[in-house]
């Protein structure tokens, strides 16, 4: 079957990712412990730069094309592949930065790689493309093109002592992927994802002054959620950021815990910015 993907894909002319707008991504639920685990395959939830390979250029979530090397994508497949451009644990801001700048430096993109973790095109089950991934990786014989390690646990115990064991060493979280998903754009009940923490994004859409020692810099943001409801993120704001927010526009990532009475996350913490560079269309 994996062959006869494969042919499909050459000889079909399957249409490849445009540019123009945010490339349409499987987005992940929260894992809720009930269903049965051993029929999900469970990698770590890197804390990378999230990406589309169209078979030709490197897209952002956002839809701007992302300036690798030459090198970087050389002998990669001609199909598209959702992955995330990573280097070590905890380091999404070094990795952020490196991908975009632009012309690209070549030493900071050699400590990068794409891992991948879907095929979006591909319209078998995760299990059936998981292979394919596996497949067109190994032929590409450029290193810094990988697939995410992928594995089954027995049960939930086991789940969570994964989870314990990754956050311990500097990890975000897991994701479960059910062995017969496919792949559908938005929200999918066969993507789900584990943290110790609830985290959302939602946009930066103003600013609050500062009083006291913040007088003339940023006291908090004003974001906006994606269902229209507005809040502010005061607390894990450095000095850096106080006295050079993220522009308006730009989607961050933030944690929290639980919703208060109203709905709102409660007690939000800034952690990222995601997306800097925001299409006019996407703004709130």
């Amino acid at each position: 079957m994996l062959r006869l993907f494969l042919f499909c894909l050459l000889s079909c002319g399957l249409p490849i990712a445009s540019s123009a707008s945010p490339p349409p991504l499987m987005l992940a639920g929260k894992w809720q412990d009930g269903p049965d685990v051993s029929r999900y395959l469970v990698s770590e939830k890197l804390d990378g730069v999230r990406a589309r390979w169209d078979g030709s250029k490197l897209i952002s979530r956002a839809g701007n094309i992302i300036p690798a090397p030459a090198w970087f994508t050389h002998a990669w497949p001609q199909y598209s592949l959702d992955g995330e451009l990573w280097s070590t644990r905890s380091n999404f801001d070094t990795i952020s930065a490196i991908i975009r700048r632009s012309p690209a430096d070549d030493a900071q993109w050699r400590s990068l790689r794409f891992m991948a973790f879907d095929m979006p095109e591909h319209p078998g089950t995760f299990v059936q493309r998981l292979a394919a991934m596996r497949n067109l990786a190994h032929g590409s014989s450029n290193p810094h093109l990988a697939v995410i390690a992928q594995q089954r646990v027995a049960d939930t115990a086991s789940l969570h002592a994964q989870l314990r064991e990754v956050v311990a060493a500097g990890g975000e979280g897991l994701m479960l992927h059910h062995q017969d998903n496919l792949y559908l754009h938005g929200r999918s009940e066969g993507l789900l994802k584990l943290k110790l923490f609830e985290d959302d994004e939602a946009r930066v859409v103003g600013y609050i002054p500062g009083k006291g020692k913040y007088e003339g810099m940023t006291g908090a943001l004003q974001m906006q959620a994606q269902d229209g409801r507005r809040f502010r993120i005061g607390s894990g704001l450095s000095d850096v950021l106080r006295a050079d927010p993220p522009a308006i526009g730009s989607l961050v990532t933030y944690r929290y815990n639980g919703l208060t009475v109203h709905g709102l996350p409660r007690f939000a913490r800034f952690l990222r910015v995601r997306e800097e560079s925001v299409p006019a269309a996407e703004r709130p």
